[in-house]
């Protein structure tokens, strides 16, 4: 885990001032991977004391214009965001409770990765989102109607980060 020093070496390596609340917001990304604005406003608030939605909201825009966060959004879900950056890693979402999980780049062939028309476009990266059920809820007894109220639902803003990925 980054240390107060590396998140200001972060900052000042890509221009930004070195802010209580871009470190603060830096810190629960790091802390919190996939979280959502919500949960790292909450975050910002432990650590700070207090920081209005709108600075949360600017600080998230700024370090993921620098490249320092990535922002996420799988359809159906508001945008969360991580910090592992610089890599084309892809997603698992739990159907159940919204959990995300970092998952490597398949090796090898892979040709739904390779565009059959690039249209003219120079190609830099997939982004691939898996859907399944994550472990913890593959295990639980199986719903009917999904949308209803599930049992793991205080761990949706959260991440099964070294979880193994069950095929469904």
């Amino acid at each position: 885990m980054p240390t107060t020093a590396d998140f200001e070496r972060m900052l000042r390596g890509a221009s930004l001032r070195v802010t209580g609340p871009r470190l603060a917001v830096l810190a629960a990304v790091h802390n919190h991977p996939h979280a959502d604005t919500d949960s790292i406003i909450a975050a910002a608030r432990t650590a700070l004391g207090m920081v209005s939605h709108q600075a949360v909201y600017d600080v998230l825009r700024a370090l993921t214009a620098v490249g320092l966060v990535r922002r996420i959004q799988p359809m159906g879900s508001v945008a969360r965001y991580e910090a592992r950056v610089g890599d084309n890693h892809h997603h698992v979402v739990c159907r159940s409770c919204g959990a995300i999980s970092d998952v490597d780049c398949a090796v090898g062939y892979t040709p739904c990765l390779t565009a059959a028309d690039d249209a003219g476009y120079e190609i830099g990266e997939a982004e691939v989102i898996y859907w399944g059920r994550c472990p913890r809820c593959a295990a639980a007894p199986h719903q009917e109607h999904p949308h209803q109220e599930h049992p793991h639902q205080e761990h949706r803003a959260t991440s099964h980060q070294n979880e193994p990925v069950r095929p469904e």
